[in-house]
This record gives structure tokens, C-alpha cells and sequence, in this order.
């Protein structure tokens, strides 16, 4: 391929002073090297926490194959853990990051950066590249893979070390750093957090009675402006549900699960439920707008619709599991003994039938918490079902 090149823009006198700065530490750590390669692509500074340079690769991506590599979904791995209740938690941190991955030397030319004193390229993988975060998560995937969903959970440079006990996790974080050994990684190890009952995840605070908003992240909604009495009064009960920790439980897979289903004429809502013993707790909730010509549908199919929409949604969950469906469309109880069924209708009810343990009731709809998640409000503000809500109150009556 045609080399890229791409002339630097001019910096700013602070960033001039960190791009020497960071010459000197990149050049001390042998992760780049001066370069008189074709390839040249200009750095871009970011102020976040101090400054990172980025460098755009835009033009050269163009050229490159993308790796299809997804990255891992925190909710559903949260699904998989064989119970919510009685862990221990420790967040590893990497130094350094994708600066621990070492570019092959036949790639090394086309990583080029310009400076005014000369160009440098990188003999580790840094940020820009258009493939970085595929590979690192791969690498990380492969590193771990022997513990991936027994003990360990991976996002990119943030790993999570979660045991049923202290004992427990004392081996699963030897086994851990046996691979950080075996693979020469290198901890940060003022971002690292051990044996803890809670602790900040991925933007999250995940504790042992489950999984709530970080507070340093909540500070916006408490710092809102005011605009009225009565929408302030509304807002207000929003925050609290919002920042009353535990909003949402970790799904206990040896529980059954309450799924309370509502349709209006524009979207579908759900909440999933589960009962710890103090009642229904929610562990999930979904709004989403009807798309198409199923806006077209009767309401009857509309209802079925939002339950064929939540055990898709939660399939992680439900699969295998015993599932109550509580719908506040009364005709859908009888749906399996109806005689004749429209196409769409026989499609829907065999891949219930096939795929999922679930029954169907009847819930009144002054009952229905999942009504305020299908009308058109949900889609202009938050709908949040707190643990103590009364709409809980009124299901667990």
C-alpha cells in the first residue's frame, strides 16, 4: 500500500513541554525509537487526568484489515456467577496498558509520529491504532483463559478477581499472578485493590449485595438545575431512587425470576425480577421503542411483543430458568390454548416454547411497574425502579 503521511499541527507551548517531557520517558523505556520511515501520522494531545497524546492513524486505517474481536459484555458475565451473595473482590490494574505489547518488527515503520526535533516510531503498541483494543482484549483473553468466568473477568486493562470466600480468593489471586508471571505483565499497583467486599468497576461501585451507580458519577444528577416545584419535586424522588444503593441485584441463577412485561402505541417495557427473601428486588430494566410496521399491530401483539423483546433482551439470564410472566394484557394467559394464531403469533410462542421455561399471568394494570417504561416519557427522561418503590410494594402484596 501507498505510504500515509501526514504533517504534524502546530502544538501549544504546554503541549510542547509534555511532548518533551514524554520523548524523554518513551525514548528511557525503549518504546520508540528515532525512525526515518515514509509512514507519518501527527499526535494529538488530550487533556484527561493529565495529558495523553494520541496519534491519528486515520489515513493508514483505511488500509489495514479491521480484527473483529468483540469485547466482552460486563452485564452478562455478572449473569454467570453461580450466586450474588457472600464475595470478595480484588481490580488488577496494567501498567502501561497496550504499552506492554510489543509491535512486530515488519510494523514498526508504519507507527510513525512527526515531532520539530525529528520522527519516532514505536516499538510497542500505543493508542490510535486501529486494531489495539481487538488485540490487547485478545491477549488478555488468552492470557486468563484457564480462569475467564470461574474467577476472573477481563475489559481491556481493568481485570476483576471475584471469590465465595477470603481463602478462596487468596489461591484464585495466586493463580492470577502466576499468569502475570508466565507472561512478564507489570501491575500498576496504585490502582490496584485487594480483598475487598466493594469496590469501583468499570464505572460501577459491585459489592456483595450487588451493583450500583459510582457516586463520584451520580454527583451530576444531585447538582441538577431547578427549573420548577413540581418537576423538581418529580426529579428529586428520581435522584433518590438513582443513588439509593443497591438500585439493581445481581441475578441469583438458583432463583427463579419475575418478568413483568407493558406495551403502549410507540414502545415496550420490562423489569426482571427476583425474590432474596425480602420480596421482589429488580435486577434488570428495558425500554425500547416499536419499530416499523410493528407500530401497525394490534395491542394484543404489541403485549406479546414486549415479552418476546425481554426474553431476547435477557437471554443470559432466562435460558434454562423458571420464569413467571406478568402481563397486564389479560387475553395473553390463554395464548397457548387459543385456537387459530396469525403467523407472527405461532413464530413468537414456538421460540418461547422452545427456548425458555415460562408461564404467563395476569397482572392488573395499577400493579403493572412496568408501565411507566413503555409510555413516550421514557424516552425523553430516566425510569428508575428502586428496591423500595411502591409499585414493588403493590407486586409483592
Amino acid at each position: 500500500a501507498q505510504p500515509t503521511v501526514r504533517s504534524q499541527w502546530r502544538l501549544s507551548q504546554p503541549e510542547l513541554l509534555e511532548l518533551h517531557t514524554q520523548l524523554d520517558f518513551l525514548l528511557a523505556k525503549k518504546f520508540i525509537r528515532p525512525s526515518t520511515s515514509p509512514y507519518t501520522a501527527p499526535i494529538l494531545f488530550h487533556l484527561q487526568k493529565g495529558w495523553r497524546t494520541l496519534d491519528v492513524y486515520r489515513l493508514s486505517h483505511a488500509q489495514q484489515l479491521h480484527h473483529q474481536v468483540p469485547l466482552p459484555d460486563s452485564a452478562s458475565r455478572r449473569s454467570h456467577r453461580p450466586t450474588s451473595r457472600g464475595y470478595v473482590f480484588s481490580k488488577i490494574d496494567l501498567q502501561g496498558g497496550y504499552h506492554q505489547i510489543r509491535v512486530a518488527e515488519a510494523d514498526i515503520p508504519k507507527t510513525v509520529f512527526p515531532t520539530h526535533y525529528r520522527s519516532y516510531e514505536y516499538t510497542v503498541m500505543q493508542f490510535g491504532l486501529t486494531n489495539a483494543p481487538s488485540t490487547f482484549q485478545l491477549t488478555m483473553n488468552e492470557v486468563f483463559r484457564s480462569l475467564l468466568d470461574k474467577c476472573v473477568f477481563v475489559f481491556q486493562d481493568d481485570i476483576l478477581v471475584y471469590s465465595t470466600s477470603r481463602e478462596q480468593h487468596l489461591k484464585d489471586l495466586e493463580a492470577v499472578f502466576t499468569l502475570y508471571d508466565q507472561h512478564g505483565l507489570i501491575t500498576n499497583g496504585s490502582k490496584c485493590e485487594f480483598l475487598k467486599e466493594e469496590l469501583e468497576f468499570l464505572g460501577h461501585v459491585i459489592s456483595t449485595r450487588g451493583v450500583r451507580i459510582d457516586p463520584k458519577k451520580s454527583t451530576l444528577f444531585a447538582t441538577f438545575y431547578e427549573w420548577g416545584a413540581r418537576q423538581q419535586a418529580t426529579f428529586d424522588q428520581q435522584k433518590t431512587f438513582l443513588i439509593t444503593p443497591p438500585v439493581l441485584r445481581i441475578a441469583d441463577l438458583e432463583c427463579p425470576y419475575e418478568l413483568v412485561t407493558d406495551a403502549s402505541n410507540v414502545a415496550v417495557g420490562a423489569v426482571l425480577l427476583q425474590d432474596f427473601g425480602e420480596g421482589l428486588q429488580p435486577i434488570s430494566n428495558d425500554s425500547r421503542k416499536i419499530q416499523g410496521t410493528g407500530r401497525n399491530h394490534p395491542i394484543h401483539d404489541k403485549e406479546m411483543l414486549a415479552i418476546v423483546n425481554a426474553f431476547k433482551t435477557w437471554r443470559c439470564y432466562l435460558s434454562g430458568a423458571d420464569v413467571t410472566v406478568r402481563s397486564d394484557h389479560k387475553s395473553l394467559q390463554f395464548i397457548r390454548a387459543q385456537p387459530t394464531l396469525n403467523p407472527r403469533q405461532f413464530r413468537w410462542l414456538e421460540h418461547l416454547e422452545s427456548n425458555f421455561h415460562n408461564r404467563i399471568t395476569y397482572n392488573k394494570g395499577a400493579n403493572n411497574i412496568a408501565d411507566a417504561l413503555s409510555r413516550p416519557s421514557a424516552h425523553t427522561s430516566a425510569v428508575l425502579i428502586a428496591q423500595n418503590s411502591p409499585l414493588l410494594t403493590g407486586l409483592n402484596a
